[in-house]
């Protein structure tokens, strides 16, 4: 600063103490991270800073040289509803409002592991598509182009919903190669920690599949991104921003060192790694987030893993406004959060984007919520100017500070984790389910003795009376009992004696490390499995999974 600045700032400072009774530097707020944050930043605060330009090492500012100058974000709205049919008709009717990716949300039944007629018909359809087979693979994806359009499954450990699309995409004469999207429940570490639901086998069967995929996808579908490491689950679990980035950095130099035992350089398979986060309504915190995540990223494939290819540097993620910060209560209000936490992870420079509908905290989405929700995107996109400008916020004073504190915080734990001899070990000691355990309740603790304002929730309450809420809806009884008939059929007129050579095949694979068990789950797909019976397999010779409840 200069002399003058100096002065400026002393008298400033000293009319500051006068109205507030304390200090500017004694007068601090904490964001959900922990991090101190002071009245007013200066350029002392960035002295320090690192400075490069967008698509330039550490990639702060941005993954490429245009960022959505170039290209914008895709607007991936994840969809899960009732049947194959309806999904369908809802995802095309997206498509026409503007979404220009694919994704789709599966049954719970699903992610437990199980086919539709393996669970209490009441729960089938309640949180997503129950896709069980390669009928209801076809039916889903009836008039959607796939080989031109990415596509998002929602497919942990396992991964029958890609072998579908896959067997989908042979079916229309489609190379593998023309197939993009990505795998987005990879993360097996993820659901261990904070996503029960879609934990269905051991630790180490876990890694034994992911490895496999990593390596078929690598070698048969290039433009796949066989990896989506979560930080979604554990922020929504509770954890901080800084916490679901350093943790989720930390899975991922696991998963990177266990690929690199297989034998693969770094370089031919890096480039296909994705992040998934979840996004709160902190914004400048959750934008420091992604500025901060891109840096670390870089630097650890750059400098551990010795990366050549800028594009293994590049931390691509998905970002899906957070539905933890959603409320039933008012839930009109949900719009305005959503748009806020949108435009933090296009300030952040998301790569693909999910915007939460706002009656989520109550139930799948009516289709007006579900249209405000895509529009949200094509209103920031087109309408407020928020892709006209390279990290807009790139040269704040605040955002460079807190850009910097962020990674400061990411790096500590993720030294700390080192040290106890990597992620799987963090978590099979319980040390990450502590740590977001004890997050979450002093972040309630915050909202209880109203410390942290929720409107509608703790401060600005109606009578609930008044309280105007989307109906409810539960998936028709008629729907269900049509797809119940559909597998029941299916089951019945396939050809038997290839299904149990198929499912023989699933056993050898798992017992056998020198056989892919992907190839084996593509090939079981073709001959007539389904999703239960694949899954149930593996779960027999590769573990069940029970996660370590702390």
């Amino acid at each position: 600063m200069t002399k003058s600045d100096n002065l400026q700032h002393e008298e400033w400072r000293k009319e500051y103490e006068k109205i507030r009774k304390v200090a500017p530097e004694q007068d601090l707020k904490y964001n959900r991270s922990e991090i101190p944050i002071k009245p007013l930043y200066t350029v002392e605060d960035i002295a320090e800073s690192e400075k490069s330009f967008p698509g330039q090492y550490p990639f702060t500012r941005g993954l490429y040289p245009t960022m959505y100058r170039g290209r914008g974000w895709s607007r991936r709205q994840l969809i899960g509803l009732d049947t194959p049919e309806r999904f369908n008709q809802r995802q095309r009717e997206l498509i026409r409002a503007g979404s220009n990716a694919v994704s789709i949300i599966f049954c719970n039944s699903f992610y437990r592991g199980y086919d539709a007629d393996m669970v209490d018909s009441l729960l089938v359809g309640t949180c997503g598509t129950p896709i069980n087979t390669m009928e209801d693979m076809r039916i889903a994806f009836d008039q959607i182009a796939i080989e031109d359009i990415s596509v998002g499954l929602n497919d942990p450990i396992g991964f029958t919903g890609l072998a579908m699309l896959l067997v989908l995409a042979e079916e229309r004469n489609i190379p593998y190669s023309k197939i993009t999207g990505t795998s987005n429940q990879s993360d097996f570490i993820s659901h261990y920690v904070a996503n029960h639901m879609f934990y269905r086998i051991s630790l180490e069967g876990s890694l034994r599949i992911l490895l496999d995929h990593i390596e078929y996808t690598n070698k048969h579908v290039p433009n796949w991104n066989p990896v989506s490491i979560v930080g979604q689950h554990m922020q929504q679990a509770g954890a901080t921003p800084a916490q679901a980035l350093a943790f989720t950095i930390s899975s991922g130099i696991t998963y990177i060192e266990e690929t690199l035992k297989r034998g693969l350089p770094i370089d031919s398979f890096a480039p296909r790694f994705t992040f998934f986060y979840d996004i709160s309504i902190s914004m400048f915190e959750e934008t420091a987030k992604f500025r901060a995540g891109k840096r670390i990223w870089a630097k650890l494939l750059k400098e551990r893993f010795g990366a050549q290819d800028p594009r293994s540097m590049r931390f691509k993620f998905h970002g899906q406004t957070s539905g933890a910060d959603l409320t039933r209560q008012q839930p009109l209000n949900n719009i305005i959060r959503v748009t806020v936490q949108a435009i933090a992870g296009i300030l952040g420079g998301a790569q693909s984007l999910h915007t939460d509908s706002y009656d989520e905290a109550l139930g799948t989405p009516i289709e007006e919520a579900a249209r405000i929700a895509i529009n949200t995107q094509n209103i920031l996109a087109e309408e407020a100017g928020l892709a006209d400008v390279i990290d807009p916020l790139g040269g704040s004073y605040y955002m460079e500070k807190l850009t910097d504190q962020m990674e400061e915080k990411v790096w500590a734990y993720i030294h700390e984790i080192d040290e106890m001899g990597g992620m799987l070990e963090a978590v099979r000691t319980g040390y990450i389910q502590r740590e977001i355990g004890e997050s979450a309740e002093k972040h309630q603790r915050a909202i209880d003795n109203l410390e942290r304002t929720v409107v509608g929730v703790n401060k600005y309450q109606i009578d609930e009376s008044q309280d105007k809420r989307p109906p409810l809806t539960r998936v028709a009884p008629e729907l269900v009992e049509k797809h119940l008939q559909r597998l029941e059929n299916f089951k019945k007129n396939r050809d038997q004696s290839k299904v149990q050579k198929a499912l023989e095949q699933i056993e050898i694979a798992a017992k056998d490390p020198s056989i892919n068990i992907f190839e084996a789950t593509i090939a079981a797909v073709k001959e007539g499995c389904t999703h239960g019976e694949i899954i149930h397999e593996l779960r027999e010779h590769l573990g069940f999974g029970h996660p370590n409840i702390v």
